[in-house]
């Protein structure tokens, strides 16, 4: 009975420490507030929400028996994303495609303490994509689901805090201040139409365990580029989005218990996911640094850092860390293109794992 009361404080606690952060620090509030209000719901003592109420509904039909919201959420991603600087940059895509490593190097360290189901579903936390870690554990049914949803989700607001540090480190003042000059040729309308269409056409031959959530971001995506459906492109971007992601915070609030929480394991998956972020932020870095070896006209290694899914956030990031070393450094464009390519493949990299672990 006292360790009921126990766990009930602690995890009310912390509910309230997670709308502290979303209200005060303006960290993913569109989740971490419902997250932080569905904890302390569930966890008032005598409490039948989580196994009979709202939020039970909504976890079974959300996420537990068809990854509804996962998946509505992505068309709301991909109505905000605009692929034209990949489209111009197509070489862009190659980093998105390498920064994607981490995953899999967290992975195999991972699976020296989880099973392997577990391991690479903590792994995919490195890719700083929610949707696709919530997915992927689902589908592996792995038993952390609740820990893995909360430290992707954490990490991903920490993106401004914990990149430049990597960045900074894996870089020389030199190789920040390599000034970029961005010239784009325009995109068609034509092209910007195909290119949803393609990628999830051969998304679906790579890994056809992605093409729920591949065909759903370039859903949204063609809702963006085809111009005859703006309004339901706004309503998509303004509004499913956010709404899908508070739903999606109330729904997970029954897996947000104290025995399922507070134990060991969830220290120990805080600590993978931080190096699986590291590593996917490092793989994008060295590749660029390896690349420049065999240029004559050199790549700034910052833009390796985008090549994570955190979209927007870590192109600021990567245009803030390369104005600080030089003035006239404007990387913003060439990040973008990496971010965008990030979210591609990261949703790949998923299906790839599915694939081969299911």
């Amino acid at each position: 009975m006292k360790s009921e009361l126990f766990y009930s404080i602690v995890m009310m606690a912390l509910g309230g420490l997670l709308i502290y952060l979303a209200i005060k620090k303006k960290m993913e509030p569109t989740l971490l507030l419902p997250m932080g209000f569905g904890a302390i719901l569930v966890n008032i003592p005598n409490s039948t929400i989580a196994s009979s109420g709202i939020l039970a509904w909504l976890y079974n039909f959300g996420i537990a028996d068809h990854e509804v919201f996962p998946l509505l959420l992505f068309i709301g991603i991909g109505a905000m994303i605009d692929f034209g600087p990949l489209l111009s940059k197509p070489w862009l895509l190659l980093i998105g495609i390498v920064s994607q490593g981490g995953i899999f190097i967290t992975m195999l360290i991972a699976s020296l303490f989880f099973p392997i189901n577990d391991a690479a579903s903590i792994g995919i936390i490195g890719a700083a994509d929610g949707p696709t870690a919530i997915f992927v554990s689902m589908k592996l049914q792995s038993a952390f689901i609740a820990p893995i949803l909360i430290v992707a989700y954490s990490y991903m607001a920490l993106v401004p805090i914990i990149q430049p540090v990597v960045l900074r480190a894996m870089t020389t003042r030199k190789e920040r201040e390599i000034e970029m000059h961005y010239s784009s040729k325009g995109v068609s309308t034509r092209v910007r139409i195909l290119f949803p269409i393609i990628i999830t056409i051969i998304s679906g031959l790579i890994a056809p365990e992605s093409i729920a959530l591949v065909g759903m971001l370039m859903f949204g995506n063609l809702l963006r580029e085809c111009q005859v459906l703006g309004q339901l492109q706004r309503a998509a971007e303004n509004i499913l989005s956010p709404l899908i992601s508070l739903l999606l915070g109330l729904a997970i609030a029954p897996k947000l218990n104290g025995p399922e929480i507070l134990r060991i394991e969830t220290l120990m998956i805080m600590g993978f996911g931080l190096l699986a972020f590291i590593f996917d932020t490092v793989c994008g870095v060295f590749f660029l640094k390896i690349v420049n070896i065999f240029l004559k006209k050199k790549i700034n290694p910052l833009i390796g850092g985008a090549g994570i899914s955190a979209f927007p956030m870590s192109s600021r990031v990567v245009e803030k860390v390369g104005l600080e070393a030089n003035k006239q450094n404007h990387l913003l464009y060439y990040a973008l293109g990496a971010n965008v390519s990030g979210q591609i493949a990261s949703v790949i990299a998923g299906g790839l794992l599915l694939h081969f672990l299911l």
